[in-house]
């Protein structure tokens, strides 16, 4: 069993990304389930349901979310009637949407899950405390388990790494557009990377205009953070192969696609 996940998918140079190199990616490694994180797709902060659908046709099979998630409007229109999107399920009861989905794949199911951390974010239920939680019920169904976590300081996400190790089949972070190279298998069978990266322009700030950043930390003034569209862009991810019987991790590789670092199939 294999699961390729995409990093955060940063507007129109993100979603060019994902149309370019979703479809070779899946050629190559021949995943039975892709995952994307698609919370800034729409002009970097937020999803419509246009871009959601446009992922499923690319062959996503769950699109997870993050802090952006209300950032559109017409969100609000649209998820409850979206089985294949989720959001942090630490998000508070009353909000729409879910945050654990589960696929059958030729009679093999998974459940993945999406949390949102708690350090340096708006605040949230207790993203530990509902990992217990969803993970009790999906026990109940499947041993294949994979959580988002999308989280602002690397400490929170390697604590949710050993905190589900052995627990969930895979935890991989989001959130920091930054890809981390400490992916492994920990020692109860869980694969973990920090940050898989995120997906966009590559000669950007984070996949903002790096000038408005720049002047941003020089002067001190506000400034509006707009999707740099001019050069060139970069795609990250990662694959991971599971043990479909045990659900533990037998091996993580990250992706990392850009001028620098070409594709090869």
């Amino acid at each position: 069993m294999k699961i390729l996940f995409i990093g955060d998918v940063v507007g129109s140079p993100g979603r060019d990304m994902v149309s370019d190199y979703v479809p070779k990616l899946k050629d190559k490694y021949k995943p039975q389930v892709t995952i994307i994180n698609g919370e800034n797709a729409a002009s970097g902060k937020g999803i419509t349901e246009k871009i959601y659908k446009q992922f499923l046709n690319l062959g996503a099979q769950v699109i997870t979310l993050g802090n952006h998630t209300w950032a559109k409007r017409d969100i609000f229109e649209f998820i409850d009637n979206a089985p294949h999107m989720i959001r942090p399920a630490n998000f508070p009861s009353e909000n729409p949407g879910k945050g654990m989905t589960f696929l059958n794949i030729n009679g093999i199911e998974i459940a993945v899950i999406n949390l949102q951390g708690r350090t340096f974010l708006p605040p949230t239920d207790c993203p530990f405390k509902k990992a217990d939680e969803l993970i009790n019920l999906a026990k109940k169904r499947t041993s294949i388990i994979f959580v988002d976590f999308h989280a602002e300081a690397t400490s929170e996400k390697q604590a949710m790494g050993w905190y589900l190790d052995g627990r969930v089949s895979a935890v991989v972070g989001t959130h920091t557009h930054t890809q981390t190279a400490d992916e492994r298998i920990l020692p109860n069978g869980t694969a973990f990377i920090t940050d898989v990266g995120m997906t966009g322009p590559y000669e950007s700030i984070l996949g903002v205009e790096k000038e408005t950043i720049i002047n941003r930390f020089v002067d001190g003034l506000p400034a509006r953070f707009e999707v740099d569209t001019e050069g060139s862009n970069q795609l990250n991810g990662c694959i991971i192969k599971l043990d479909k019987k045990t659900g533990q991790a037998i091996k993580i590789e990250r992706i990392m696609i850009n001028k620098d670092h070409p594709f090869f199939n």
